[in-house]
C-alpha cells in the first residue's frame, strides 16, 4: 500500500476534447455525446446557410400573398367574415353558416350527375356469356 495507484484510462476512450469532464470515444471526435451533438447541429447550420435559393422577384411574391389573403375570408353570398367556421361547397367558394346549403347560394355544382357517376363506379355491370342450347 505504500505505492501510489495511479487511474488509468481505459483503451479508445479518454476525456472529452472539449474538456467537460466526460469521456469521449473515437468515433464521436473523442467528444462526448452531448458535444457531439452540438458538434453535429453547427456543421448543420453552416451547411444549410450555404445554400443559395433561386430568387422570386418582389411582385410575384406579393401577388401570391394577396391571392392567398382574400381565398376563404368571407361568405361569398353576404361578405360576411366566416374565419374558421366557413364552409367549403362543391362548387369551390367558402360560405358562412346560413349560406352553406346548395339551396341558399345557389350552387351551380351537379350532385345529381356527381352522384351517378359514384354508382356507376361503385357497382359495375356484371353480364354473363350466353350458354349454347344443347
Amino acid at each position: 500500500m505504500a505505492e501510489e495507484q495511479k487511474w488509468q484510462e481505459p483503451e479508445g476512450y479518454r476525456l472529452c476534447a472539449n474538456n467537460c469532464g466526460f469521456f469521449g470515444s473515437p468515433t464521436t471526435l473523442h467528444l462526448c455525446s452531448k458535444c457531439y451533438k452540438d458538434h453535429c447541429l453547427k456543421e448543420q447550420q453552416a451547411s444549410t446557410i450555404e445554400v443559395n435559393f433561386p430568387t422570386v422577384p418582389a411582385a410575384a411574391a406579393e401577388k401570391a400573398v394577396e391571392v392567398e389573403a382574400k381565398r376563404a375570408n368571407r361568405c361569398a353570398t353576404c361578405s360576411r367574415r366566416v374565419g374558421l367556421t366557413g364552409f367549403n361547397c362543391r362548387c369551390g367558394t367558402t360560405f358562412c353558416g346560413t349560406h352553406r346549403y346548395p339551396e341558399q347560394h345557389g350552387c351551380t355544382f351537379d350532385f345529381k350527375a356527381m352522384g351517378k357517376e359514384e354508382i356507376a363506379r361503385a357497382n359495375p355491370v356484371v353480364k354473363a356469356e350466353k350458354l349454347d342450347k344443347i
